[in-house]
């Protein structure tokens, strides 16, 4: 599976590294002294239960929530994202439970939802004919082929629609990947297919970062393991140091 070679030069390093991390909201304290380090060609995996920080730390790194003190750095560059847009325009894209789907557009709209490719200047037509191909080629690349990709979206299988999502995403240029619980609601099947996908996006260079709460399906694929607690690092396993049996039972303390 590759993508478009235009992305691939774009896909050169996508290395996150966030020190000492804090977020309240009110009284209530969200993340405390969180520090994490993701790298290209890694699939970095966040545990935790609900409540434990997981989505708070994901909305920082995508510019949807600013941190209340600690450092972030892209490519060792600091950075201060106050919106998706300038982590989008950074290279992190964010997957989301609900994947930014519409079920009524049709599959290759969705593709290109905000970024449709215009054929004429002037008059702002869409080119309908470049946007049905690209999604078509795209999709088939992570093993779903779709004959009419101007049905709509919601007709695919929950599978299908991961793929759409995360297709669509290094297709516009993502260094960095963060999918927030991408098999909780498929199948084995389904499942299985996004893990080996996922597996190799890491083996072209891409950084990933699964958040997760079936243990199994995070250590299938993960390279490192990073356990949220209560909105603390609880700690952090390279895959060659933890069993999933280990991993279990600390977040189960």
């Amino acid at each position: 599976m590759e993508y478009l070679e235009k992305n691939m030069s774009q896909v050169e390093n996508g290395q996150l590294k966030l020190t000492n991390i804090y977020k309240s909201f009110g009284s209530v304290r969200a993340l405390n002294d969180v520090s994490i380090f993701t790298e290209p060609g890694k699939i970095h995996c966040l545990l935790g239960d609900n409540g434990a920080g997981k989505s708070t730390l994901v909305n920082i790194i995508s510019g949807v929530l600013t941190a209340d003190s600690g450092e972030y750095l892209v490519n060792g560059k600091k950075v201060n994202f106050s919106t998706p847009k300038q982590a989008l325009n950074a290279g992190i894209s964010t997957v989301y439970q609900n994947l930014a789907i519409i079920p009524m557009l049709s599959i290759y709209r969705n593709f290109y939802l905000g970024n449709e490719p215009i054929k004429n200047n002037y008059f702002k037509f869409m080119d309908k004919d470049l946007a049905i191909s690209t999604t078509k080629q795209e999709l088939t690349k992570f093993g779903v082929t779709v004959n009419d990709v101007k049905r709509p979206a919601g007709t695919l299988s929950g599978g299908q629609r991961q793929c759409l999502a995360i297709a669509r995403a290094l297709y516009f240029g993502a260094k960095v990947l963060i999918l927030d619980e991408p098999t909780s609601a498929l199948g084995v099947k389904e499942s299985a297919n996004v893990l080996n996908q996922l597996v190799l996006l890491k083996e072209q260079g891409i950084n990933i970062v699964l958040v997760s709460h079936i243990i199994d399906h995070a250590y299938d694929v993960g390279d490192l393991f990073y356990i949220l607690k209560m909105g603390e690092l609880a700690g952090s396993y390279d895959k060659n140091d933890v069993s999933s049996k280990l991993l279990r039972s600390i977040l189960s303390k």
